[in-house]
């Protein structure tokens, strides 16, 4: 039993920064009917930055993980800015470019910080915790509480203000929200923006979990995207509830499974997805292909 509840919560750990990587998928997608699909390099870019920052500048490592999403961010600017002229014209091109994209952002990862990858080191004790006698890891707390804050920030924001409303009626109606006034381009610029920040934070909170390496946006953006599905793609409820349970889903896979795990994974999640197609909460958005 102690095994299981270990288990579990470093399933939820990691879950948490698939769900954070699930997130930045579907704000995109909410506001430009769009998949990102460099969104995983960017994760890359962010936990590369989070890492210097704070291996190399020997910043705290949370100033290294607000710096890394400020920078991370700017990326979301550039990439969206770059297919801002193709959106309702070509949108095959877009998702075409958002793959050019993560292809250069892992070379460029190549180019400046080498093949070799690099190891982060937990900037909390190393020493479990024990509550009632299961033994946590203190990080994983760390890494739940912090996606936990970031997502309820992020909700505050679309719920709250202005500027989340806009996103919100660009999400349901792109032509009602242009007819009334609402700058459609700068929503996407944001929710851009804000995918990025989201992905620079996953790639920070995961990197002493997991290995710092350029092809590890491959498997994280592949499992953030899995999330997103399985949660209701466009959904934000989703996004948390499918990133946690691919997550949970993840680590008990690789407990039983060993080198068999991440083929146990998709195979439960492609079940799933059989018996319900548009995920946990259902779908959300208009496709506006």
């Amino acid at each position: 039993m102690q095994i299981f509840f270990q288990t579990l919560i470093g399933g939820v750990s990691l879950g948490a920064v698939y769900a954070l990587v699930a997130l930045g998928f579907s704000l995109v997608y909410r506001t430009m009917g769009l998949v990102n699909f460099s969104h995983g390099n960017v994760v890359m870019i962010g936990a590369y930055m989070a890492s210097t920052f704070y291996l190399t500048a020997k910043l705290p490592f949370a100033l290294a993980t607000v710096i890394a999403m400020a920078v991370t961010g700017l990326i979301g600017v550039i990439i969206e800015r770059v297919l801002r002229p193709l959106e309702n014209k070509d949108f095959d091109l877009m998702l075409i470019g958002t793959i050019g994209f993560g292809i250069v952002l892992e070379a460029l990862a190549t180019l400046v910080w080498g093949a070799t990858g690099r190891a982060v080191p937990s900037p909390v004790p190393a020493a479990p915790l024990d509550l009632f006698g299961i033994k946590v890891r203190t990080y994983d707390l760390v890494v739940l509480a912090i996606a936990a804050a970031a997502t309820a920030l992020l909700m505050l924001f679309l719920q709250r203000t202005k500027r989340g409303a806009a996103m919100q009626a660009v999400a349901m109606d792109h032509e009602a929200a242009t007819a009334v006034g609402i700058h459609v381009g700068r929503s996407n610029a944001i929710a851009f923006v804000l995918g990025a920040a989201l992905a620079a934070l996953a790639g920070s909170l995961v990197g002493p979990l997991l290995y710092v390496s350029p092809t590890m946006g491959g498997t994280l953006g592949i499992k953030g995207f899995a999330g997103a599905i399985l949660g209701g793609f466009g959904s934000i409820p989703g996004a948390i509830a499918g990133g946690i349970a691919i997550g949970v889903l993840d680590s008990f896979a690789a407990g039983h499974f060993q080198g068999y795990s991440e083929l146990v994974t998709f195979l439960v999640f492609t079940i799933l997805i059989v018996i319900r197609p548009t995920g946990i909460f259902g779908e959300r958005t208009v496709n506006r292909a």
